[in-house]
């Protein structure tokens, strides 16, 4: 099995670009043409969140056209920027958006790696928080099947990056703690996969390994200060590819970037090294 994941959208209506610099829709198109041209496609796709910009019904209906050409099954999953009702509303066939009550959170058990989607909006805030219940519900879903391997995925991430703007604007310590003592009692967690960041991280995390994906269109600056300004690059788009290995019982992680680019070359030319 392919997971593949995209992260942070932002897709706005009316052509309007990000920041007044950035075509977050345009990004998309040529992402979701790019994943549908891959030689071994996804099975299916994780959207870890800020689908939109501003949570409105309009953003979320342009999003769907955006989406329409994906050639597997996707997940959408919100971020802080996002707001659940106007996106259950622009996505009425995808039921499992509606397991979680209140919250957008859920159980896809169709693939050979389970899916399990955390809910760490906070409305009208850019901060992240994990409910209490929401932490009883994981502990039981886990319980339920310890020996299928399992994804958690979520928008913000459950550590701290360096990054301290966004740092700012992450899981307060106590939820990451809790978060920590339920994936650490599941060793059938194989990835803790968020976005938010904008940026490829990796980090050990209750005994398994935490990660972000980098953003469809922009990302943040690599700036590891705690008073890194609030900046962002227009380095190369990127999405990642979450090969599960049936041999090894084990996942593994590719970052992939956006883009038409040269290649590819042979590294030989028959039984010769190119000089």
């Amino acid at each position: 099995m392919i997971l593949g994941q995209l992260s942070d959208l932002h897709i706005k209506t009316d052509g309007k670009k990000s920041y007044r610099v950035v075509d977050t829709a345009e990004s998309l198109r040529r992402c979701v043409a790019q994943v549908n041209k891959l030689r071994q496609k996804p099975d299916a796709l994780v959207l870890t969140g800020d689908l939109v910009d501003f949570g409105k019904p309009s953003e979320y209906a342009f999003l769907r056209k955006l989406l329409a050409p994906l050639a597997m099954p996707y997940y959408l999953l919100p971020g802080n920027h996002d707001e659940r009702h106007a996106l259950r509303e622009a996505f009425p066939d995808h039921p499992y958006l509606l397991q979680g009550g209140e919250r957008i959170e859920y159980v896809i058990d169709d693939h050979p790696v389970r899916i399990v989607a955390l809910d760490t909006v906070i409305p009208r805030s850019s901060k992240g928080e994990l409910a209490s219940a929401s932490l009883r519900w994981l502990d039981d879903v886990l319980a339920a099947q310890p020996h299928k391997p399992t994804v958690i995925v979520m928008h913000h991430p459950p550590f701290a990056t360096g990054i301290g703007h966004m740092d700012d604007i992450g899981l307060a310590r106590a939820d990451v703690q809790a978060l920590e003592a339920v994936v650490r009692k599941h060793p059938q967690v194989e990835r803790v996969l968020c976005g938010h960041l904008h940026r490829a991280i990796q980090r050990r995390f209750g005994g398994t390994l935490a990660s972000t994906c980098p953003g469809v269109s922009h990302q943040v600056q690599l700036d590891l200060d705690p008073q890194a300004a609030s900046c962002f690059v227009m380095e190369p788009p990127g999405f990642q590819l979450h090969w599960w290995d049936e041999a090894s019982h084990s996942l593994v992680s590719h970052t992939a970037f956006v883009g038409e680019f040269e290649g590819p070359y042979p590294f030989y030319d028959g039984d010769e090294l190119i000089d």
